[in-house]
């Protein structure tokens, strides 16, 4: 069996993020890791590789610039066994729906029977990655779920929300997305370290795919502006005394808010 693992590299969570006014881009020269629940995602496919106990193998799949490379390895460190980094300057800026081609191109170029990605990145934060590849590829798609295994021929999984915990099962092959609440990624070992940072990894192009990003009989999403999120203002505050409710009342009304 052959699983992917989508591993994305994002700015780190704990640092300022900016966008580039003028080309419309996220500041990707500070910080940057691998996606946590990317690696959330590299967990639920190691676990499943290793509950089979035959020759399955885990491949990490990337879309992003040469530099992401050190993110990539991430997954090799935790255990996968090898990595393909799509680049190309065609991507910058790439929107979810060309993403969602590339992606879908090299895992039907690979032959994957499993693709197991994060329900949603920390950057975009679309969550439409892991549908998007099912409907190019035409495989049942499960998401969010925050536990999974395979038998036979077919996955199940645990989807949990707010109002009920529901087991989906789906024949392979499939995508599966996690949810955060997948258990936390194992840390990698020294070993796996090693190796990651030894492991050359598999470069491909858009031609090597046979995508053509200017292809626009695709829909694709282009940003036609951007500006910076205007600064709060200090809000009224309003003082629990006996004019409190009726002060409350008047404020919803004046913004058009009842």
């Amino acid at each position: 069996m052959r699983i992917a693992v989508l591993l994305k590299e994002v700015p780190d969570t704990y640092s300022d993020r900016e966008m580039n006014l003028e080309t419309g881009l996220t500041d990707r020269s500070g910080d940057v890791v691998a996606d946590e629940v990317g690696e959330r995602a590299v967990e639920a496919a190691l676990r499943i590789a290793e509950s089979l106990d035959d020759d399955t193998v885990v491949e990490i799949l990337s879309v992003g610039p040469d530099t992401a490379a050190d993110s990539v390895r991430r997954g090799i460190a935790m255990g996968a066994s090898d990595a393909y980094l799509v680049s190309d300057e065609n991507l910058i800026g790439a929107d979810v729906t060309l993403t969602a081609e590339v992606l879908s191109a090299l895992v039907r170029q690979n032959g994957y029977d499993l693709v197991v990605a994060g329900a949603m990145s920390s950057d975009g934060g679309t969550g439409v990655i892991a549908p998007m590849i099912a409907e190019h590829l035409d495989w049942p798609v499960l998401t969010n779920v925050t536990e999974a295994a395979v038998t036979g021929s077919s996955i199940s999984a645990t989807q949990a929300s707010d109002g009920a915990v529901v087991e989906l099962r789906a024949d392979l092959p499939a995508v599966v997305a996690v949810a955060d609440e997948f258990a936390d990624a194992r840390y990698p070992n020294f070993k796996g370290l090693m190796a990651a940072k030894k492991k050359e990894l598999n470069a491909v192009t858009l031609a090597d795919l046979g995508v053509d990003a200017e292809d626009f009989t695709h829909p694709r999403a282009i940003m036609v502006a951007i500006d910076k999120r205007p600064a709060r203002e200090r809000g009224e505050i309003i003082d629990g005394n006996s004019t409190a409710a009726a002060r409350f009342v008047d404020y919803l009304e004046d913004n058009n808010l009842i």
